[in-house]
């Protein structure tokens, strides 16, 4: 098992190996670029090491009403592991909230912020607008953005919930972000600039004043 895979989360029995389309997402977009790149280093695993890497990289969810297993985090993680053809994810169980009626249970979700129902635009939307699986989650490029800033040294990582998000839409609002590599390193570029400045303070795992370079995972 992956400790930082997992921190701050409290296990609640066995691991379990899933189905990926079985896996019900919190959050309505990921960043594709990201996806990719991910996508991409599990390209590069052999077959016969795919179970041992599942093992080490286990996703955490919830269980909520009906049984069902509600991802709450690595949605990247899950996503590329079915673009790259795995079927299955293992999964550790952090909470049981199964004996609970859907309002409740959202209720619930929403006080531990593990829930994030906003869309490409960062607008939030009703939990009915969740994918119902992991293969319907929607490309927000800012999101792509926020990710690459931090692996830059834009900010530092944070146990804050959806601290990705949050540099995402603050770039939303600072940064034309147009089509192709080219465009996106432009971007990324005004960005680095753009997060150690005071306008972005109030952000988790801001860094001030720091000289940007490769984030410490």
């Amino acid at each position: 098992m992956s400790a930082e895979n997992l921190a701050g989360f409290q296990i609640q029995g066995p691991l379990l190996k899933v189905e990926i389309e079985d896996l019900r997402p919190t959050q309505i977009t990921v960043g594709m670029r990201e996806v990719k790149l991910k996508q991409n280093e599990l390209d590069k695993e052999p077959k016969d090491k795919r179970h041992a890497y599942l093992d080490a990289h286990p996703v955490p969810v919830v269980r909520g009403p009906s049984g069902e297993l509600h991802l709450i985090d690595h949605h990247h993680l899950a996503r590329a592991l079915l673009d790259a053809g795995f079927h299955h994810a293992v999964t550790a169980i952090v909470a049981d909230f199964s004996t609970l009626d859907l309002a409740a249970f959202w209720k619930k979700m929403e006080a531990h912020q593990w829930v994030y129902p906003h869309d490409a635009q960062g607008r939030a939307q009703p939990y009915t607008s969740l994918p119902k699986t992991v293969a319907g989650l929607i490309d927000d490029p800012y999101r792509s953005l926020a990710g690459e800033l931090r692996a830059a040294g834009g900010y530092e990582k944070t146990p804050t919930p959806f601290a990705e998000f949050a540099w995402a839409n603050f770039l939303r609002n600072q940064i034309k972000l147009g089509d192709g590599k080219k465009e996106f390193d432009k971007a990324l570029e005004a960005a680095l600039l753009l997060a150690h400045s005071a306008a972005a303070a109030h952000l988790p795992g801001y860094l001030p004043g720091r000289k940007s370079g490769p984030a410490k995972a």
